[in-house]
């Protein structure tokens, strides 16, 4: 915790800090030794499940699917296009043989989902760039996982025909598993029941990890599954959806701790000294030369401005998924593995504190900043025995639902507003009470116009009182869903409110 804060304050990335943690405590600093690379392995892949499933979970919908197709290609041709070129600078430059330079070029090729969601969270781009972003970054894990153990494996290497079979063949079982997953588990969680709020948070992830489990059983890719399937249910409105945000945000951080700490651990910094220049050389390579490349072919047919185009090149961002990824040729025993992981150790730590610190200026330069207005924060309560739901409405600085009256809302017929917070105090609102900032509405809603109602109260919030003639339907953000009714004194409380309101 106090490693989040420092790296807060100085600026400096998180994930160096938990390498450092690591290092400190390892062989050349406290002591601990520490060397079982298939325990590191195993152990990178449950936290990149976790990683992946927090970041599927607060990826919005509206913002990845225009981005879909740039993401699906940078994801695919583009990291093909990326290990090419790194490959042939390792080669080259650094001096290896091929197996071993396509297993460099292949490692450091995928963008790490955790370096580019906690970006993502202190740079506001567009949301357009933030879908093709964060999309890429979960999907193109999986065909690097592929890649990287084809190259590990002992005997030849398949033909490039055989491999691109297996790759479509693995991301289509990883997709369809995900997706089904998904949906199941949002239809269930939606439509059942649990007895106890505090169950849903552990529902979500264990139906995120299991679709992780469904795409490995089947043969496909489990990382694809995961994020696939906890983007459904982060786009589901599922009950609690604030808690289970806040269980999920904090199993990611535990997650990339255990990770880095632990890789920072299995390095060893006095054997690094030989392998610091053709690290340096061959991230230089894949920084100037083969993500920018990668990224100019795959966006071609998109007709995406060259400003975006320079921010993906420079948003490309290392973690620990490479130095995770690493460690798959270490525990097949393929030649050179030791000096391939620590390549890339040196290589994600030099580049990831120039990429990190600086991709902020690079987008305020390029005038890439999110002018798009701040979405509301709308919550949920199943009503079971009435049929209805309990949405809490809380109105942020940004929202242009300031100034407009109860009356202006035009809910549909079944939701009306019931309850109004401010400064503390609560009030039942007239139709001509005046909504403010900072304002926090209690609205109940039938079930068949449950999902109307929470479009109108986000199109008000971005368009304000001509939401509607001005053609907004609150297509931007994703409503939050907290439950406000239960057995607890203060839900009791609320819905007796409520109650009192809806007899009147």
């Amino acid at each position: 915790m106090a490693a989040v804060r420092v790296s807060s304050r100085s600026g400096l990335p998180t994930l160096l800090v938990y390498l450092g943690i690591g290092v400190a405590i390892g062989q050349d600093g406290i002591g601990v030794r520490f060397d079982d690379v298939g325990l590191t392995q195993t152990l990178g892949y449950a936290a990149l499940v976790v990683i992946l499933a927090e970041g599927g979970l607060g990826t919005k919908w509206q913002e990845i699917k225009p981005a879909l197709p740039s993401a699906a290609v940078l994801s695919t041709l583009g990291v093909a296009v990326s290990v090419g070129v790194t490959a042939a600078a390792a080669h080259y430059l650094a001096g290896i043989e091929w197996r071993q330079a396509l297993i460099v070029g292949a490692v450091v090729s995928s963008t790490d989902a955790a370096a580019v969601f906690s970006v993502l969270r202190n740079v506001p781009l567009p949301s357009r760039l933030t879908g093709v972003l964060e999309a890429e970054s979960g999907f193109n894990d999986a065909p690097v996982v592929i890649l990287v153990v084809a190259f590990s494996a002992a005997g030849p290497v398949e033909h490039w025909y055989v491999l691109l079979g297996k790759i479509a063949l693995e991301l289509a079982i990883g997709a369809a598993v995900g997706l089904a997953v998904g949906l199941v588990g949002a239809y269930g969680l939606r439509h059942v029941a649990l007895p106890a709020s505090g169950l849903y948070p552990i529902a979500v992830m264990a139906i995120a990890v299991s679709a992780y489990a469904g795409g490995a059983l089947a043969h496909g890719s489990g990382f694809l599954a995961v994020y696939l399937a906890a983007l459904v249910l982060g786009n589901a409105r599922l009950p609690h959806w604030p808690a289970t945000r806040g269980f999920a945000e904090g199993l990611g951080w535990i997650a990339q701790i255990g990770m880095f700490v632990l890789l920072g651990l299995l390095v060893t910094p006095h054997e690094l000294g030989a392998d610091i220049l053709p690290a340096l050389l061959v991230g230089l390579v894949l920084t100037v030369v083969a993500r920018p490349v990668s990224v100019f072919v795959s966006t071609a047919p998109f007709r995406t401005p060259w400003q975006e185009k320079a921010l993906l090149s420079w948003a490309g961002l290392r973690g620990a998924v490479p130095i995770v990824l690493a460690t798959i040729p270490m525990v097949g025993g393929v030649a050179g593995s030791r000096r391939i992981f620590n390549m890339v150790f040196v290589l994600v730590i030099v580049y990831t504190l120039v990429q990190g610190p600086t991709l902020p200026w690079l987008a305020r330069h390029l005038k890439l900043r999110d002018t798009e207005a701040e979405d509301l924060g709308i919550e949920s309560a199943p009503l079971e025995r009435l049929r209805g739901h309990l949405l809490s409405v809380a109105i942020p600085p940004g929202s242009r639902m300031h100034g407009v009256e109860v009356s202006e809302l035009r809910l549909p017929a079944g939701a009306a507003v019931t309850l109004v917070v401010r400064d503390g105090t609560s009030f039942v609102p007239s139709p001509s009470t005046v909504l403010r900032r900072g304002d926090e509405l209690l609205v109940v809603a039938t079930d068949p116009v449950r999902d109307a109602a929470e479009r109108r109260l986000r199109a008000v919030g971005e368009g304000g009182k001509l939401a509607g003639w001005l053609g907004t339907q609150g297509a931007h953000g994703t409503p939050t869903v907290r439950e406000v009714t239960g057995t607890g004194a203060k839900a009791r409380q609320t819905w007796g409110l409520v109650k009192k309101k809806l007899v009147k």
